[in-house]
């Protein structure tokens, strides 16, 4: 028995658990040049390190802060920043800009081509995105180093979008210029598309980098795409490579009460606010139920977890078999139950999510409210359907609305109007995003995405599928290749794992994940290049 299979105490089950997580070999590009070799051994380099520092620095102290209020491009002038940070790009990557074919896409979306030398293989694209979360103004006192001082302080490099995304960005950029210097000659095309409005929904943006990728490409037309997303993780004794296959849906629903308003001094014995707060209690009152269908890619990080990891918990590996024939949703799912214990940060990955987050209403004390809205935030779990969302919730207004003798307008085309409760849903609305092949054997983008993340890591590095709970600029990509990866390629073991603070307080990325990520770039790039893939 292998040291694991004692552990577990169940040799005869765990070959039929590794074949369902099956890892491929480690992948290293076969071809190679004087030119790749040094290009290789240089990312080691004291001098690498300190350029990279300072390139990736740089990119951090430019703010390019994207708001939920931004108005339209060329009018609103908090869009200007974009031209600092293309004007940066082209300073610090000659070569990409020379070699590369650059083009703009509604005005601040770059693009850049390095034309392949056989048209009948589809290109590779690789994306991330130039804008960043902004700061609030009340927050700077609490960083450690200031939030656009791209500080460095001997291992970590710090501020607002060190790890979300300048990180991902800067190492592409990177990569293409140290390719570019080897005399690295792809046969595949590829191409960079970077947004600029991804943390506001990416509608200026990849909405139409997208668009006029598909138009020069056309459906399925690109070979594989890697953008910003999931990462490291420890688990059940194992770390875990977990690119991001599948995202869930997404709804806003916004809810809006009108009532007479008058004077406070004579008020009626509810008010619009009063009524909301109470549709509000009825909703939060009861969740979404937890379930794991088998193509949500939380059930194969669970079956990799059984294969590969020594401290996987009992009972889930007990009740993982069954989920097999799970499709009845008047029964709990208790595997669903039993692997949401292990935290929300679990739960969430088999849950529909709510937040009301967003709540207004009240002009002036002394007058009763006339209108009062709210906004509830929902991430849909793969299964469901913003449909079963909006219907949850026209049945919780239903007898709101008829309490208090007012009319329901419910996803029926009518935002407001007086004495009623309306609700409808965002243009943003998404269904969850189809997920993407993680077969190994056969020779897949996701096998050689897999086998380059073992080769530089090692073996005992184990690759999973996994989702994400939040949403990407791949939202706008689906048509384009059914090969989406959610990967943050970067690791380093003394960081620990995860997402380095993203969106918070003293966001930093350190050093050595950032260059782990630039050589994971090289050695992917020219094994996709040399990959004879098969769909």
């Amino acid at each position: 028995l292998s040291i694991l299979e004692a552990i577990l105490g169940q040799s005869s089950d765990s070959q039929p658990l590794r074949n369902q997580c099956k890892q491929p070999d480690p992948l290293l590009p076969s071809s190679s040049s004087d030119g790749l070799e040094d290009m290789y051994k240089y990312l080691s380099t004291p001098d690498f390190e300190r350029k990279s520092i300072d390139r990736l620095s740089g990119a951090v102290q430019i703010p390019t802060e994207s708001f939920d209020d931004l108005g339209s491009i060329g009018e609103d002038s908090r869009w200007e920043i974009m031209y600092e940070f293309a004007k940066y790009l082209r300073h610090t990557f000659p070569r990409v800009h020379d070699r590369m074919k650059p083009e703009t896409v509604n005005t601040h979306g770059l693009i850049y081509t390095w034309e392949g030398s056989d048209e009948s293989l589809k290109p590779l694209l690789l994306m991330a995105h130039q804008d960043v979360v902004p700061v609030p103004n009340a927050t700077f006192g609490a960083w450690t180093h200031p939030p656009y001082s791209g500080h460095y302080d001997g291992k970590y490099i710090w501020g607002r979008g060190s790890s979300d995304c300048k990180n991902q960005l800067i190492a592409v950029m990177e990569t293409m210029e140290l390719l570019i210097h080897a005399g690295f000659l792809p046969r595949r095309t590829i191409v960079l598309s970077f947004g600029f409005d991804e943390e506001i929904s990416g509608r200026e943006g990849a909405g139409h980098l997208a668009p006029f990728l598909h138009e020069r490409y056309g459906d399925k037309g690109i070979a594989a795409l890697i953008d910003e997303g999931a990462t490291f993780m420890e688990a059940w004794g194992t770390t875990f490579a977990a690119p991001g296959i599948g995202e869930k849906g997404y709804t806003d629903v916004h809810i809006t009460v009108r009532m007479p308003g008058g004077h406070s001094s004579i008020p009626s014995d509810h008010t619009s606010i009063g009524v909301l707060s109470e549709l509000i209690t009825h909703i939060e009152a009861e969740q979404y139920p937890k379930l794991l269908t088998q193509d949500n890619p939380y059930y194969s990080q669970l079956q990799c977890g059984a294969a590969h990891s020594p401290d996987f918990p009992k009972k889930i590996r007990k009740l993982l078999p069954k989920q097999e024939n799970h499709s009845c949703r008047s029964k709990p799912d208790y595997l669903a139950i039993e692997a949401a214990k292990q935290g929300r940060d679990i739960q969430y990955l088999m849950q529909t999510s709510q937040a009301v987050d967003v709540i207004q209403g009240g002009v002036k004390v002394n007058a009763l409210p006339e209108r009062v809205s709210v906004t509830v935030n929902h991430r849909i779990n793969v299964g469901d359907e913003p449909e079963m969302v909006w219907n949850r919730l026209a049945s919780l207004a239903k007898p709101t609305a008829k309490k208090y003798n007012l009319t329901l307008h419910a996803f029926d085309g009518m935002k407001e109007e007086a004495q009623s409760i309306s609700l409808w849903a965002d243009e943003t609305t998404l269904r969850y995003a189809p997920i993407t092949p993680t077969n190994v054997d056969k020779n897949t983008p996701y096998a050689v995405l897999a086998g380059t993340t073992r080769a530089l890591y090692g073996e005992d590095i184990i690759v999973t599928p996994s989702a994400m709970t939040g949403n990407t600029d791949t939202r706008y990509y689906w048509g384009l290749t059914k090969h989406i990866f959610r990967f943050g390629p970067g690791y380093d073991p003394s960081a620990g794992t995860g997402l380095g603070n993203i969106h918070t307080v003293d966001e930093r990325i350190s050093v050595v994940n950032h260059i782990a990520t630039v050589k994971w770039f090289t050695l992917f790039v020219r094994n996709m290049d040399e990959a004879d893939l098969e769909e």
